[in-house]
C-alpha cells in the first residue's frame, strides 16, 4: 500500500508540475523529457500524416486548424484524469487494513466528485488522512478549472496579435506575402518611408511572437483565418526582405532592416530550438538564380537603387544560410508551407476577394482596375 501512495502521490506531483510549467510559468522549459510535450508529440505527428494525405490546400488547412484549439481541450481532460487516478490511489491506499475498505474503482468515483466540487456525499471518508485529501483535492480541483478559464483568453490574445500583424501584409505584400512584391510595392520615395516604418512594426512584431510562443508554444499550431497565409510564411516574407535590403541596397531602410533580421531570425531560431527541431536544407532551392533576376529586374523598373555586384549576391547568400535552414524545419514540423521569393504569376490578394464575387462575377472590372492602379 505504501507503493500504492506513493506512486498516487507521484502522479499528482507530475501533473500539477506539468500544469505549472505550461500555463503558470513564462519562459521556455529547458527539460526534455516533459509529459506535455509526449502528449503534443505524440498527437500532433498522427494528425499532421493525415493532413498531408488531404490534397486540397483548403481543406487541409481546415483540418490542421482543429488541432490547436482541440489539443488544448484534451490536454486539460488528460491533466484531469490523471489527478482523479492519482488521488483515488491515495483514498485507496489509505483505507488499508480496514475491513470496510472500498473497492478501487469507489475510491476513484469519491476522487472524481471530490476534484469537481460535486459534494454528493454518498461515499464518505473515513480516516484523517483521508479528510486532509478531501479538502486538498476540493481546493485543487476549484483552483485548476480556475486555471484553465483563464489561461484560454491568454492563448486567443496572444493568437489576436499575431493575426493582426499577418492581415496588415495583405495590401503591402500580397497573398501569399512574398520579398519581390512587399519591396515592389514600396520601391517609390515615400514608399521607402513606409517600408521603414513597416520593419520597425515587424521587429516588435517578431519580438511579441517569440515572447508568445515560448511562452505558450501551444499557439503555433494555430492557423491563420486563410489557407494561403500563416505566422511563418509572414515571417519568412520579412527576413527575405530585410536580407535583400541588407545585400542590395545603401538607403536608410538598410539600417532599420538589419534590426528586424536580427529580431525575426531569433524568433526562428529560438522556437526552432522549443520543438527540438535541428536545421536542415531546402530540397528545393527557394530563391534560383532565375527569381534573383526577376526581383532585381522588377526592383529597378520600379525605381528602386540597388547595389548589384558579386559581393552582394554573396552577401545575400551568407544571410539566408542563417535563417532559411530553421524556416524550412519549423515548416516541415508544423506542416506549414513557406512563401516563394516572388509569385510566378500574379495573385489576387485576399482583401479583394469575397464569396459574392467568385460566385457571381460582381466587382470583377473593379478588381481588373486595382491591379492597374499597382502598377501605374
Amino acid at each position: 500500500m505504501i507503493l500504492l501512495a506513493l506512486a498516487g502521490a507521484l502522479i499528482v506531483t507530475i501533473v500539477l508540475w506539468e500544469a505549472f510549467e505550461t500555463i503558470v510559468l513564462p519562459r521556455r522549459v529547458t527539460r526534455r523529457w516533459r509529459v506535455t510535450r509526449a502528449y503534443y508529440r505524440s498527437t500532433w505527428v498522427p494528425w499532421r500524416a493525415v493532413a498531408r494525405r488531404i490534397r486540397s490546400l483548403k481543406q487541409r488547412e481546415s483540418f490542421l486548424s482543429f488541432y490547436g484549439p482541440l489539443s488544448l481541450l484534451v490536454l486539460f481532460v488528460v491533466w484531469a484524469t490523471f489527478l482523479i487516478f492519482g488521488f483515488g490511489l491515495l483514498y485507496y491506499s489509505a483505507a488499508a487494513g480496514d475491513p470496510t475498505r472500498p473497492a478501487y474503482r469507489t475510491c476513484l468515483y469519491l476522487s472524481g466528485t471530490t476534484f469537481f466540487t460535486l459534494g454528493l456525499g454518498d461515499v464518505i471518508p473515513h480516516t484523517p488522512f483521508e479528510h486532509v485529501m478531501i479538502v486538498v483535492e476540493s481546493g485543487l480541483g476549484f483552483g485548476f478549472l480556475a486555471l484553465v478559464l483563464s489561461y484560454l483568453p491568454v492563448i486567443y490574445q496572444a493568437f489576436s496579435r499575431r493575426e493582426t500583424n499577418i492581415v496588415l501584409l495583405d495590401a503591402r505584400a500580397g497573398s501569399p506575402p512574398t520579398a519581390g512584391e512587399l519591396l515592389r510595392r514600396h520601391a517609390a520615395d515615400i514608399g521607402l518611408e513606409e517600408l521603414k516604418r513597416l520593419l520597425r512594426d515587424w521587429e516588435r512584431g517578431a519580438a511579441e511572437i517569440l515572447e508568445s510562443h515560448i511562452s505558450y508554444p501551444a499557439v503555433s499550431y494555430f492557423r491563420s483565418q486563410h489557407s494561403n497565409e500563416s505566422w511563418l510564411g509572414a515571417i519568412a516574407a520579412i527576413l527575405d526582405t530585410c536580407a535583400l535590403l541588407v545585400a542590395y541596397c545603401d538607403d536608410a531602410c538598410a539600417r532599420q532592416a538589419r534590426l528586424t533580421f536580427a529580431m525575426c531570425r531569433h524568433t526562428v531560431v529560438d522556437l526552432a530550438q522549443v520543438f527540438h527541431s535541428a536545421p536542415v536544407d531546402a530540397v528545393v532551392d527557394r530563391l534560383p538564380a532565375g527569381d534573383l533576376e526577376r526581383i532585381r529586374a522588377s526592383l529597378t523598373e520600379a525605381g528602386m537603387k540597388l547595389r548589384l555586384s558579386a559581393a552582394s549576391d554573396m552577401k545575400l547568400a551568407r544571410l539566408r544560410h542563417m535563417y532559411e535552414p530553421y524556416l524550412q524545419t519549423l515548416a516541415v514540423f508544423l506542416c506549414i508551407e513557406l512563401p516563394p521569393w516572388i509569385l510566378t504569376k500574379e495573385a489576387t490578394d485576399n482583401w479583394r476577394t469575397t464569396a459574392w464575387g467568385r460566385i457571381t462575377g460582381f466587382s470583377a472590372q473593379s478588381q481588373k482596375d486595382a491591379h492597374a492602379d499597382d502598377h501605374d
